[in-house]
């Protein structure tokens, strides 16, 4: 099937030339070297005349052009092709990597040695000297160029067990301190060292527009100029000077500033969507971060996902070649984002010369790395992609090679600070994370004088996110989601709780944790830790900026103590700002605390007085972004950019309206739950035949009496449904008439996840399906009787044998042909489970 559309492909090039421009070459041209640009839309070509120039601080110099040309001169296409594709070490090995040359790795959020994200530090060490002894290796021929691995340290070195967890940068762009960000860059980068790392994905320098996208919080701020003051700042400190070379030779690390362009634009908030807006928007919001960036050298940028008025990013050769490369002067190279490729007109994961002709330099092809460098070999062979564009995109990479110093700095565990594990969580790097926990937390009320807690008190802490190191921390920590991991998987780190317990003592008091408010002591002050839980990228997208309904538990919490006559104050963990209005109007304070990562300590250095009495910080933080009065997105605003109080300041405070503003409510990829479907979506049983029956309350039969339906317990009481199938066939569904669009969770190596007890295995095999696409259920048959088990399937399984992903109208579609009985609890993404169903 390769050789398939491989032999195809120079036929229909014409038809799905590059969106954005980028140089193709016509199948039915004599002349291999001549090429076609595909027309773009006016609205998305940049117009380079209008943007700023930049000065690139890196000149290329004589000898260094001089030993690329010669290198360049040696290699193999085969090895040419390599440089440019990136796989994910999950999905290659190092055999793997020799043998097709690659010339760059990548470790993703759920990839890690031995497909162990939580693997201890020393087999990242080690996996790290394996890939660069295989690119190396010249003892069957080649030119043994070493190779790179890049990671998203993007808020600390935040994939592995033990690193210092910085607070993601919204809290970051609450504290208003550069220097603070030159240091934190400095820690991640001698923490990357220690595991052999060479590259971060980071930082990330989007401006977020609405705090509906699921990627808001890695942005510093919706301000231009704030997000702007940071960048060169981080560069810097991950990076070194401007002009530097040999950075291994130093305690530094390259960085890549992501996602270009205007990702933080897009409509609706929407991860991977369209940014409509005009190019001086473009430009001056969006483009601003990317002048100190150059200006500071920074080796790599990432390409988007999204796009900009119809054109995807990643295709955009007016973006990419035009106005970064041309004119803005970035000598760098250009990464993809996961697959993006995949997205841009006429191209697949497997496929995408358009991009290359467009500029990109390196595509990072995660899982489909084979399939693309083999399409990519061809293509450059046959002068799809012309052969001065592949010079250029490894010319690109390998300079930067070159400045990083690698072709001399040896295997990775014989460089400066590799295994130097007193340096990945260190003391003093924790001491920073500390800090800016302190300088990030913004106080948005505080009525009454209940703050800093006085000495002598005795505290409840209260709330679900009180004692969780994972949910302070957020996405991207330790695993993609942040999820599924426990405060053991976090030495030395502190929780909230903790470090309030620690605080509180110290001051001569005692504290008591009772996440759901039920204490032994009649507490003089209760301190409720709430919000979020973790995510990231789309699995974070809101339809309105409010919690989910299953995280507002804690405001029942907040509405008891008050109601006892309990000080109240309030500790949000978000990502965003969300509406909060019912929370700060029964909440005494109020403290915006945002994700503040590993060093839970911080937050009671302001919420805790010392024994004298006095406070031992105030309160610095200023909200990065404007809160909002409703959960509309577009509604009023409550607090403006920039409004914070400290521990003096008394602002009178009118008691605000509690009505939302909207009428919807977000599932988040939860569609049963409880033994509920959620809002719009339905539990049916049916036949195949016309017989259906949708189940509304408990016990139901359906299907004439064969099926019954009843409640049982799960997690709490009557939390899941029990289905006692009588004889078949049968089939149990959740769907909707309102249909869902889940073909970027496909391309994310998401999972659809049912929790089910099998009670009785069924007499006939059983298949699971999305929509009418099934795929056969042996687990299912297979499980022992009367456990709860969460099964998970990768939704691109589905997607493989032919599921419109765009539209999924039922994620889940379990049909048996005989006699069973099972309970089902909860049907949802997620990227864990206990039983992982391969593809057919």
């Amino acid at each position: 099937m390769m050789r398939k559309s491989l032999w195809l492909m120079p036929l229909v090039l014409g038809a799905c030339a590059a969106q954005a421009g980028g140089p193709t070459r016509s199948a039915a041209s004599a002349d291999a070297g001549k090429l076609l640009l595909a027309p773009v839309p006016p609205e998305a070509t940049a117009h380079p005349a209008l943007w700023p120039k930049p000065h690139w601080p890196q000149p290329r110099d004589a000898a260094t052009e001089a030993r690329l040309a010669a290198l360049i001169a040696r290699m193999t296409v085969e090895e040419k092709v390599g440089q440019i594709v990136q796989a994910d070490i999950g999905s290659v090995t190092p055999e793997e990597a020799k043998a097709y040359h690659l010339g760059s790795i990548l470790n993703g959020g759920n990839s890690g040695p031995g497909h162990d994200d939580l693997a201890p530090r020393e087999k990242w060490l080690a996996l790290a000297d394996a890939f660069y002894a295989a690119s190396v290796d010249t003892s069957n021929g080649g030119v043994g160029i070493p190779i790179i691995w890049g990671t998203d340290a993007v808020h600390g070195h935040s994939n592995i067990v033990g690193a210092t967890i910085f607070p993601h940068n919204v809290g970051l762009g609450a504290a208003r301190d550069p220097d603070l960000i030159e240091r934190i860059a400095r820690a991640t980068a001698l923490e990357i060292r220690t595991t052999g790392m060479e590259w971060t994905f980071a930082p990330t320098v989007t401006v977020p527009q609405d705090y509906r996208w699921g990627r808001a919080y890695e942005g510093y701020s919706s301000d231009p100029a704030l997000v702007s003051e940071y960048v060169g700042r981080m560069v810097q400190g991950l990076q070194g000077p401007a002009t530097g070379k040999d950075l291994l030779k130093g305690p530094y690390v390259i960085a890549s500033t992501k996602h270009y362009l205007a990702d933080g634009g897009t409509v609706d908030g929407r991860d991977q969507g369209d940014a409509r807006i005009s190019e001086e928007q473009l430009r001056d919001i969006h483009g601003a971060p990317y002048v100190p960036a150059l200006e500071q050298g920074v080796a790599t940028i990432m390409v988007s996902f999204s796009g900009w008025n119809g054109v995807k990013n990643t295709g955009n050769k007016s973006l990419l070649t035009d106005l970064l490369k041309d004119h803005m002067g970035f000598d760098g190279f250009l990464v993809s984002d996961w697959n993006a490729h995949g997205q841009v007109a006429g191209c697949t994961n497997a496929s995408c010369p358009q991009t290359i002709n467009a500029g990109l330099d390196m595509v990072m092809a995660p899982d489909s790395w084979k399939a693309m460098w083999t399409s990519l070999v061809a293509q450059a062979k046959d002068g799809t992609v012309p052969m001065a564009r592949i010079d250029d995109a490894v010319a690109r990479i390998l300079r930067v090679k070159m400045r990083l110093g690698l072709f001399e700095a040896g295997k990775p565990s014989s460089r400066p600070y590799a295994g130097q594990w007193d340096l990945l969580g260190a003391p003093a790097h924790r001491a920073i994370a500390r800090e800016a926990v302190r300088k990030s937390l913004v106080l948005l009320k505080d009525q009454g004088g209940v703050l800093p807690i006085k000495p002598g008190s005795h505290i409840l802490v209260a709330g679900d996110a009180a004692d969780d190191i994972a949910r302070q921390s957020g996405g991207w920590t330790l695993t993609w989601q942040g999820t599924d991991v426990t405060n053991a998987n976090f030495p030395g780190a502190t929780s909230i709780w903790k470090g309030l317990d620690e605080a509180v003592r110290a001051a001569g008091g005692s504290a008591e944790l009772a996440p759901g408010g039920a204490y032994r002591k009649k507490p003089d002050a209760a301190i409720v830790v709430f919000g979020e839980t973790p995510y990231a990228e789309f699995q974070g997208d809101l339809k309105t900026l409010q919690l989910r309904p299953e995280l507002r538990a804690p405001f029942a919490t907040m509405q008891r103590l008050k109601a006892a006559g309990i000080p109240v104050i309030a500790v949000m963990i978000s990502g965003r700002p969300l509406f909060m209005n019912p929370e700060l109007n029964v909440a005494d304070a109020f403290v915006a605390a945002w994700l503040p990562g590993s060093e839970g300590g911080g937050v009671a250095d302001v919420l805790v007085a010392g024994k004298d009495g006095k406070p031992r910080f105030d309160f610095t933080g200023k909200l990065p972004t404007a809160w909002p009065a409703t959960a509309r997105a577009d509604g009023p605003v409550l607090f403006p950019f920039g409004y914070g109080l400290g521990l003096n300041d008394r602002a009178p405070w009118t008691t605000l309206s509690e009505e939302p503003g909207v009428e919807t409510s977000d599932s988040g990829n939860v569609w049963f739950a409880r033994g509920i479907p959620a809002a719009s979506w339905s539990l049916r049983v049916l036949d195949g035949a016309g017989d259906t029956t949708r189940i509304t309350s408990v016990p139901a039969a359906a299907l004439g009496g064969r099926v019954k339906v009843t409640a049982t317990d799960h997690v709490v009481q009557e939390g899941a449904r029990q289905f006692a199938i009588a004889g078949g066939p049968a089939t149990v569904e959740v769907s909707s008439h309102a249909p869902v669009d889940l073909s970027r969770e496909s391309n994310g190596d998401l999972l659809l996840v049912a929790t089910m007890r099998v009670d009785q295995p069924p007499e006939q095999p059983a298949t699971l399906a999305v929509n009418r696409t099934p795929i056969p259920f042996a687990a299912f048959s297979a499980a022992t009787a009367g456990q709860w088990r969460s099964y998970g399937v990768p939704l691109k399984c589905f997607a493989a044998k032919g599921a419109d992903m765009t539209r999924v109208e039922t994620p889940f579609r379990l049909t048996t042909d005989g006699a069973a009985r099972f309970s089902l609890a909860e049907v949802r993404l997620a990227s864990v489970a206990d039983v992982i169903i391969p593809c057919p």
